[in-house]
C-alpha cells in the first residue's frame, strides 16, 4: 500500500506502533519495523543512557525506518532530543508539549517529526509548528489522554477537514476494520497501542499483559483529570482514587495518592492491585498475546477483507 504515511516515513504499510511507556523497548519497535509497520521505541519510561541502548540494539535487529517517541514532560529532555540526534534515528514522535520547541531543530538534522494531539486546535497548532505528521488520538485511547474527551470516531473527520499534512488516526484501533474507518473519515494510516501491548515482543510484565487480553467491556475508565487523564484498568488503586475524590480531595492529595512509578509498578513489574494499569478501551476485543509481526499481518488481511466488503454495499 502507498499513501503519505507511508511515502513520508519510508515503510510498506500505513501502522505505527505506539511508543507506549513501559511496554516500547527495541524488540518491539524492531518486530514491527520487520513486518512492514514503522516501530517506535518509548523515550518516556527510560533514562538517557537506557533509551541509547535500546536505539542501537533496534538499529542491529532491523534495516527498516524505526522511530523514537519523546513525551515532551518528561526530564533529561534536552539529553534525549541530543541521542536521536546523534544516533541519526530517522523519525520522531512528540507529545504532551509544544511542537515548536523541537521540530525544527530535529528537521534540520533530516529527521521526519510527527505530533500527537487530542483536538482541531492542537492539530492546527501542529500543522503551524511544521510537523511532517500529525497523530490524532481520541480518549478511547490508554494512558494519559485530553481533556476534551472527543473520541476518535469525533477527531478524526473533524482533524482530516481543516489539516494539509498527513494524518495518523489513534485510539481504539486495533484491527483492519478500525484501520480502513479511520481511513474513510480522513486518515491516512493508524497509531495502534493497546494491541502492541498484547504482543510478544512488547516488554510490559506478563502479567499485565494477561490482565488485558481478560479485559472487559467497562473495564478501563479515564480518571485523575485534574492531574494528566489517564485511562486504566480498575483496580486496587482506582478504588482508592474512588474513595478519596468522595472526600473531594485537593490537587495535591491526588498527587500523594498517586505518587510515583505506579505506571512501572503495574505495567513493567505486574503489580495488579497497586499498579497504574494503562491501556484502552479496545482492550476488551482482545484475547490473545501474539508476535508483532502477526498483528501486523491480521491487521492488513483485515483490511483489504473490510474494503472488500464496503465495496460491496
Amino acid at each position: 500500500m502507498q499513501n503519505r504515511i507511508t511515502e513520508v516515513f519510508g515503510i510498506k504499510y500505513p501502522i505505527v506502533q505506539g511508543g507506549m511507556i513501559w511496554n516500547s523497548g527495541w524488540r518491539l519497535a524492531s518486530a514491527v519495523s520487520n513486518a512492514g509497520g514503522l516501530g517506535l521505541i518509548g523515550a518516556g519510561s527510560m533514562y538517557p543512557d537506557v533509551l541509547l541502548e535500546h536505539i542501537q540494539k533496534c538499529k542491529k535487529a532491523t534495516d527498516k525506518p524505526f522511530g523514537v517517541n519523546i513525551p515532551m514532560l518528561y526530564p533529561n529532555l534536552e539529553e534525549i532530543i541530543q541521542i536521536v540526534i546523534k544516533e541519526e534515528v530517522p523519525i520522531v514522535f512528540t507529545s504532551a508539549g509544544n511542537p515548536k520547541t523541537y521540530t525544527a531543530k530535529l528537521q534540520s538534522h533530516g529527521i521526519k517529526v510527527a505530533h500527537v494531539v487530542s483536538s482541531v486546535y492542537f492539530a492546527l497548532k501542529a500543522q503551524e509548528a511544521g510537523v511532517d505528521v500529525v497523530v490524532a488520538e481520541g480518549f478511547e485511547a490508554g494512558g494519559h489522554n485530553g481533556r476534551e474527551e472527543t473520541t476518535t470516531l469525533t477527531l478524526i473527520p473533524a482533524v482530516a477537514k481543516e489539516l494539509n499534512v498527513p494524518l495518523l488516526a489513534a485510539g481504539g484501533i486495533a484491527t483492519g476494520q478500525a484501520m480502513l474507518a479511520t481511513m474513510v473519515l480522513g486518515a491516512d494510516g493508524v497509531q495502534v497501542g493497546s494491541r502492541f501491548v498484547a504482543s510478544e515482543e512488547s516488554s510490559a510484565h506478563e502479567a499485565f499483559k494477561q490482565r488485558v487480553v481478560e479485559a472487559k467491556e467497562g473495564d478501563t475508565i479515564l480518571t485523575l483529570k485534574e492531574l494528566a487523564p489517564v485511562r486504566l484498568i480498575k483496580n486496587k488503586f482506582y478504588e482508592e482514587i474512588e474513595a478519596l475524590y468522595a472526600q473531594s480531595p485537593t490537587r495535591d492529595q491526588l498527587i500523594e495518592l498517586l505518587g510515583r512509578a505506579r505506571a512501572k509498578r503495574g505495567m513493567f513489574e505486574g503489580d495488579l492491585e497497586q499498579g497504574e494499569l494503562e491501556i484502552g478501551q479496545v482492550s476488551s476485543q482482545l484475547d490473545s498475546i501474539l508476535p508483532a509481526g502477526e498483528i501486523v499481518e491480521n491487521m492488513m488481511k483485515e483490511f483489504y477483507e473490510a474494503k472488500e466488503r464496503a465495496a460491496s454495499l
